[in-house]
């Protein structure tokens, strides 16, 4: 008779130390991956029948986590050595690889209760995506689409992504009222058929690159240096470097062109459009007087940098700059200083001109946004950010791991615990 500290058959049933079966513990994961804290996931378990406290689900979580990460850096040591195993049957044909970074707050570990030594740091997401999309002879959308050229939606885009939302709401109200003056004898009297012609046109425009098929993420708090081979296995496993069309895209930060030269040498690099567009808006209001001139110079500019034209962008720029004045040496001016936004603008598309020819990116059928990793980096902070939670350091959130197994479309956490081995012994508390 077995005894009740060993029984040989709980390995080859994958318990652990816990008796808890492989799908209790993938319940957990799951849970401690999708809801915002222990106490939810444990509600969550509770109307499943499966009473276990809260305390004793972040371990179990912290747990998954550990031997995650275990498992994730054992997968970076074979792809540095050559030995990391392909996981798919059929390599792609066209790949996509997007990375960016997302903030949250973290505390000083042992410290004591509460909240101590509170500090920003980032975390780094990756998407790595399949697609699939044509070639062309021609560029298939030679000009912007027409959601670029509206102002409140522009005004909603830059708000979000380059924060400065006072400035920018003063800015395209005026702008909107303009737009819309100079746009009031186009329109048609009857509203209705306007509305439809008006939806028409945005039927027209299509993006060439269909959307992704086959997306999974890898998340971290760790530095660009240990990130990058990080995402160098995944897109091993995924048979990423052998795929013919190729394409890394980032926001302009070093870092991630770092991890280009580094993993992705020959991924195509590009330059997400959507912050060129936001350089490109705040630099057009720091140079003309009146408000029609501002939205007309953002157009002129969107519109070149759209169709390749960086260079002249850059030309026009140093003239701005000439007239506004050039940044003092060793002086941080103000974020809505003329002079400062010419000189990011101009900053900005001169360290990445190489990386945005887009109209024979659109022809390739390779995307030009990271829109998929920055809807996935506001997917982690879903989980992992708010007023109430501060994690600790180093190593930050414990559930960053589940988060990144739960939004990956690759099934993930049912193969880690399908090779999850078991114990044939059972812990014991300690008399």
């Amino acid at each position: 008779m077995p005894t009740e500290d060993f029984f040989p058959l709980r390995t080859s049933l994958r318990l652990d130390n816990h008796s808890y079966s492989p799908t209790v513990r993938k319940m957990v994961a799951e849970a401690m991956g999708q809801l915002r804290s222990a106490e939810q996931a444990t509600f969550a378990l509770k109307l499943a029948k499966i009473p276990i406290s809260s305390r004793h689900v972040q371990r179990l979580a912290q747990e998954i986590g550990n031997e995650m990460a275990h498992q994730r850096d054992d997968q970076v040591i074979q792809q540095r050595r050559r030995e990391l195993p392909v996981r798919v049957s059929a390599t792609p044909e066209v790949v996509a690889v997007e990375v960016d970074g997302g903030r949250l707050r973290t505390r000083a570990q042992g410290c004591g209760p509460g909240v101590h030594e509170v500090q920003g740091k980032e975390e780094k997401v990756a998407a790595l995506m399949t697609l699939k999309s044509p070639t062309f002879e021609h560029d298939p959308q030679s000009e912007p689409p027409p959601s670029f050229l509206q102002p409140r939606r522009v005004r909603r885009l830059v708000t979000q992504m380059k924060g400065l939302a006072g400035r920018t709401r003063r800015i395209v109200r005026k702008t909107h009222r303009i737009f819309r003056n100079t746009q009031s004898k186009k329109r048609n009297r009857r509203p209705n058929r306007h509305r439809l012609n008006r939806l028409r046109r945005r039927r027209r425009w299509t993006t060439p690159v269909v959307p992704s098929d086959w997306c999974t993420c890898v998340a971290s708090m760790s530095c660009s240096d240990q990130f990058g081979p990080m995402m160098a296995a995944e897109a091993q496993e995924r048979d990423f470097y052998r795929a013919p069309r190729k394409a890394f895209v980032g926001d302009g930060a070093e870092y991630n062109w770092s991890i280009h030269r580094g993993y992705f040498a020959d991924f195509e690099p590009i330059t997400d459009f959507l912050h060129a567009l936001c350089y490109v808006y705040l630099a057009a209001w720091a140079e003309s007087d009146t408000e029609a001139q501002q939205w007309s110079l953002y157009e002129t500019w969107l519109r070149a940098c759209w169709q390749g034209r960086v260079s002249d962008v850059i030309a026009e720029l140093e003239g701005v700059q000439q007239r506004v004045g050039m940044p003092p040496d060793g002086e941080e001016l103000d974020k809505k200083d003329p002079r400062r936004l010419v000189s990011e603008a101009l900053s900005y598309l001169g360290n990445n001109q190489r990386r945005m020819d887009y109209p024979r990116y659109r022809r390739e059928g390779l995307p030009i946004t990271s829109s998929w990793v920055e809807s996935l980096v506001g997917d982690f902070n879903a989980r992992v950010k708010s007023r109430q939670q501060f994690w600790n350091r180093p190593k930050g959130p414990e559930p960053i791991l589940q988060r990144a197994a739960v939004l990956s479309e690759d099934e993930r956490l049912d193969r880690f615990f399908a090779q999850r081995p078991g114990n044939p012994r059972r812990g014991r508390k300690a008399a």
